[in-house]
């Protein structure tokens, strides 16, 4: 073979291959403080999952269970604020050695979706959840709306996070 068409065939077979690797992980947090981190949690903005992609008035809450794994609940409005409450009932599991950032979330079993606390403020008030895949985010806050610079600055954080799609601003009742 010709030693030109080799290099070619070999960094074509190298561009497939690295074209193909797992994104970097998502990197958490150091540490969470799970009971501070229980709670309610409005969802701010998102690139949702199919169920939630229309979703309206969106809470995620967070309860310890005995067992040391998290109930979660979450609640959202499809389509508008009239619409009727639907509700998703998954239970997390912490993941070892993460500093309790990292958590297996199951909406049914035995499948445990990668959720990573990516970002949380010292005063446990805004969060940003991610994923190593890059598919599924969400920018959350103790309060239903957040000011347009606060908002701004969890974006600018989720683009770092290396997201490149949009993110879909959740309508919320403010005030």
């Amino acid at each position: 073979m010709r030693p030109a068409l080799l290099r070619a065939l070999c960094a074509g077979v190298v561009g497939v291959l690295t074209g193909c690797a797992a994104p970097a992980p998502m990197p958490p947090v150091e540490h969470v403080d799970l009971p501070r981190f229980m709670g309610d949690w409005y969802v701010i903005a998102h690139i949702p999952s199919w169920p939630e992609r229309h979703a309206y008035d969106a809470v995620e809450s967070y309860r310890l269970l005995p067992d040391g794994r998290i109930q979660t609940d979450f609640r959202y409005r499809k389509g508008s604020f009239d619409a009727k409450e639907d509700t998703m009932h998954p239970v997390a599991t912490v993941r070892p050695d993460t500093g309790n950032a990292v958590w297996g979330m199951q909406f049914f079993w035995p499948i445990e979706a990668e959720y990573v606390i990516a970002y949380l403020d010292d005063a446990y008030q805004t969060t940003i959840i991610g994923r190593s895949k890059r598919d599924y985010v969400w920018i959350m806050a103790r309060v239903p709306c957040l000011s347009d610079a606060a908002y701004a600055k969890l974006a600018e954080r989720v683009a770092a996070l290396g997201y490149t799609e949009n993110l879909r601003k959740v309508p919320q009742r403010c005030g």
